[in-house]
């Protein structure tokens, strides 16, 4: 049977669309080339979450932002496909809604900001930027990338996510905090979250909302030692002095030698002021390490005696 050239086209789309989709994603295993500058992200790799709450009485407004900038987000179990963005998505905000009031809570909006959405015709499409080479005379002055991924579409309107990853050298304390904006109008206070990224680095909301007629942005701030240009030369952000760790049997070689040698001395002059003792007899137990070799000799050979032992055979000998 011979299929119509329509229908060949058709299938030939869609045997590679899963391989078209995949190089469209942001492959972090490999270094991130800007500017011809490499960029090792794969330590950022996995779910961040930054929250952003607004207050109008009587409700709570929680959004959750969540985002992979390596991969997609996976599903969650237990959790309803409609409580939680699609398949694809590489950043998701998700609004709960909660009454302290009569201590109801609800999920108001679950909004797919980016991602690869291989039936409805959103491409992720990222797009970096090297802020030293930015047109923006304030970027210019930082140390970083900016990426820019699309693709999300929510109540007819376009969605974006804008992330600008700042080299932050200092190794940030794993403390989670929060910086709140508070507005005039107490009705309306908001939490703008920054959390810790468990990388050394700390990720921040900033705003969402429409950026031109037709498409919401969302910016996020993420301060990070794996944006400096030269962290290829200092992996442990440190300004490229790489710290040692010894480890266990290494310490314990060290504690072993200290003790040995304390011992030794302390007894050493013990014996000699006590005793007025010469030579091999400032050693403590200097009898017994002078024996030590002749010990040892002994043992040997009664090791190598019970092994020719072993191989003999038992029983009467043939007469």
């Amino acid at each position: 049977m011979r299929l119509p050239q329509s229908s060949s086209e058709l299938l030939s789309a869609l045997i590679l669309l899963p391989a078209l989709t995949t190089a469209i994603d942001i492959d972090c295993k490999q270094k991130i080339i800007v500017d011809e500058k490499p960029f090792d992200l794969n330590p950022l790799s996995g779910p961040h979450s930054v929250s952003w709450v607004r207050k109008h009485p009587p409700s709570i407004y929680n959004t959750t932002y969540t985002i992979d900038i390596c991969q997609r987000l996976g599903r969650t179990k237990n959790v309803p496909k409609g409580d939680e963005c699609p398949g694809g998505t590489h950043v998701c905000g998700i609004t709960q809604i909660t009454n302290p009031e009569d201590d109801t809570s609800s999920i108001g909006e679950v909004v797919p900001i980016a991602g690869q959405y291989t039936f409805t015709g959103g491409d992720l499409s990222p797009y970096w930027t090297r802020l030293k080479t930015s047109s923006s005379h304030a970027d210019s002055k930082l140390e970083g990338l900016r990426l820019e991924m699309h693709g999300g579409k929510y109540d007819k309107r376009k969605q974006k996510a804008v992330v600008e990853l700042i080299c932050q050298r200092d190794t940030e304390k794993s403390i989670r905090s929060r910086e709140v904006d508070d507005d005039d109008d107490d009705e309306n206070d908001e939490t703008k979250e920054k959390v810790d990224d468990g990388a050394g680095g700390s990720l921040q909301f900033i705003s969402y909302g429409p950026g031109n007629e037709d498409e919401d942005i969302l910016r996020l701030k993420w301060n990070t030692k794996y944006a400096c240009e030269d962290a290829k030369d200092a992996p442990d952000g440190d300004g490229g002095k790489k710290r040692a760790h010894w480890g266990f049997f290494t310490w314990f070689i060290v504690v072993a030698f200290l003790a040995t040698a304390t011992y030794l001395i302390f007894g050493s002059w013990l014996n000699y002021n006590r005793y007025g003792a010469r030579g091999w007899d400032l050693l403590p137990h200097g009898d017994t390490i002078r024996d030590i070799p002749y010990i040892f000799r002994d043992w040997m050979r009664r090791v190598v005696d019970t092994v020719q032992g072993s191989g003999s055979r038992g029983g009467y000998s043939a007469v």
